[in-house]
């Protein structure tokens, strides 16, 4: 009876492990604004950005997302202002994208990540006025 139950045991891991690489879910696993990057790393995180400011960007990690396309879609009080999109070619891939800013462009910037589908998986929001 101990044999039966080590084989079923036995026979119950290796079909499960393999489930479990295949069942690891489309995420983002980080994401901000910052003032730089550094060997593809964010510098620092920006709550609010002064007006002085003249660029910021925005990073994002993604975990198993790869074979698809995934978008940064820059939108300032509520008008899309562009979208960069990125061609995802691993398990973990870190990519960021940038925005030069104008003193008039005041007010809420929010990145939304979009999948290949087009549906916001991740959204962001920044403040850029005087401080």
């Amino acid at each position: 009876m101990k044999q039966l139950t080590r084989i079923a045991l036995a026979f119950a891991f290796v079909v499960m492990v393999p489930l479990t690489a295949f069942s690891a879910e489309a995420e983002v696993s980080r994401a901000q604004f910052t003032s730089s990057m550094l060997d593809r790393e964010p510098t620092d995180e920006l709550s609010a950005i002064a007006l002085n400011t003249e660029k910021m960007f925005f990073f994002t990690e993604l975990r198993n997302m790869d074979g698809k396309t995934v978008t940064h879609r820059w939108s300032l009080n509520g008008a899309v202002m562009a979208e960069v999109s990125f061609n995802v070619r691993a398990s973990r891939w870190r990519v960021y994208s940038s925005k030069t800013l104008l003193p008039e462009w005041r007010g809420d910037w929010v990145v939304d990540v979009l999948d290949d589908a087009g549906t916001v998986i991740e959204t962001k929001t920044v403040s850029y006025s005087a401080q």
